[in-house]
């Protein structure tokens, strides 16, 4: 029992430390390299955008490394460390290329932090009964407070370089707890490449990958932009910093009323509530509102991203075939987290610099209706499957 709660505060501390890191330096980043480095639109959207495409491919790979190695809390202890490590760059070296490099090495490295954290802590979890979700939001907090502790230090004597010096204590940290974490082998290897051809096949997986990609995309691009949108709106450092620290931690108590609310409605039911929010969000972006409006919608993140994270990720267990399920998940994650975000991150850099910072969400607010409608589709189909299914039974 002692050692069940050392190995669950071990796994707390390590979200809350390694999504501090994150929170210390990406919110942060491209107003450094607009502000310090006198970077454009576009080359802050394209070092931004490197990251999340790079996961892509390299998220599978660290899959197979812990495969082969069976040794998954060392991949996470290494790639957290040198994550950290490689951050330094930015202060270390100069000028748009090298930046470009840099981008590069923190995402080959980085793009393990995530998956391969879930894949031990969900193991861990389901072998101890624990839920999952109690763990998951030490890394909102994480988060929340970086943003909000690095915009009053960047303000400050410190100087905006301190965003990276806190990158690599925390994850410096995190790697440390990562070793002391509880080492859950890999149970089954999966064959990406096949499962990818028999996942692709069912209609309602492929239409939800695309409602991740309109939904859960502009989300996490939002962690690039809008600290400049908060800047242009009037903000400072500290308050880009009080905005983003806001907008995380809502997230927590809507991730702890996200299994009543998938009990009670459904879970494509939460997806919709989750896009309809995201939606107004952005509109409501594209009309220029005052910081204090923007401080106050900070809400509806929590809200949207509090509900999408776990029934996003529980309806993507729940319709893919059991053996396939790492697989889907894999997916999931890398249409999300990595094509989606890209690609938001990516035009939204050249939306800003042609246009302005309030066309990038007018941009995030198409990509989510097309969510929303989508999400609504399969809905219907759902239920319209559901009510024959009954009749059929009667």
């Amino acid at each position: 029992m002692q050692e069940g709660k050392k190995n669950i505060l071990t796994l707390q501390g390590f979200y809350l430390l390694a999504f501090f890191g994150v929170g210390s330096l990406f919110p942060l980043l491209s107003v450094y390299l607009k502000q310090v480095e006198n970077l454009n639109g576009s080359e802050i959207g394209m070092i931004m955008s490197l990251g999340p495409i790079f996961m892509i491919f390299f998220q599978p790979i660290w899959g197979m490394v812990c495969d082969y190695t069976q040794s998954p809390t060392r991949v996470l202890t290494l790639t957290a460390l040198l994550t950290g490590i490689a951050g330094m760059g930015y202060l270390v070296f100069d000028g748009f290329y090298w930046f470009i490099v840099i981008a590069i090495i923190v995402a080959i490295f980085q793009s393990a932090i995530i998956p391969v954290s879930d894949s031990i802590t969900l193991k861990y979890t389901s072998k101890v009964n624990y839920n999952y979700g109690n763990i998951r939001l030490f890394g909102s907090l994480g988060f929340g407070l970086a943003v909000f502790i690095m915009g009053k230090l960047s303000d400050s004597v410190f100087g905006p370089g301190v965003i990276f010096y806190a990158f690599l204590i925390s994850l410096s940290l995190a790697a440390i707890l990562a070793w002391r974490s509880p080492s859950e082998r890999q149970t089954k290897k999966v064959d990406l490449k096949n499962g990818m051809k028999k996942l692709l096949v069912y209609r309602k997986f492929l239409l939800f990958l695309i409602v991740t990609f309109m939904i859960f995309g502009p989300n996490l691009s939002n962690n690039t932009y809008f600290g400049l949108f908060v800047e242009d709106s009037g903000g400072t450092y500290a308050g880009i910093g009080l905005a983003f620290m806001l907008a995380v931690l809502l997230e927590i108590p809507f991730m702890r009323l996200s299994g009543k609310w998938i009990q009670r409605y459904g879970l494509l039911a939460v997806v919709l509530f989750a896009g309809i929010a995201s939606l107004l969000r952005w509109v409501l972006y594209f009309f220029e509102p005052s910081l204090t409006v923007i401080y106050a919608t900070t809400i509806i993140q929590g809200f949207s991203l509090g509900l999408f994270i776990p029934a996003g990720l529980q309806y993507i267990k729940e319709i893919a075939p059991i053996d396939m399920e790492a697989t889907a998940v894999t997916l999931y994650a890398a249409v999300g987290n990595g094509i989606g975000n890209w690609f938001c991150t990516f035009v939204g850099g050249y939306l800003y610099e042609f246009f302005n910072i309030f066309a990038v969400y007018l941009f995030f607010g198409g990509l989510s209706l097309i969510g929303v409608l989508l999400t609504a589709v399969l809905l219907k189909s759902e239920r319209s499957y559901s009510q024959l299914h009954a009749v059929n039974s009667n």
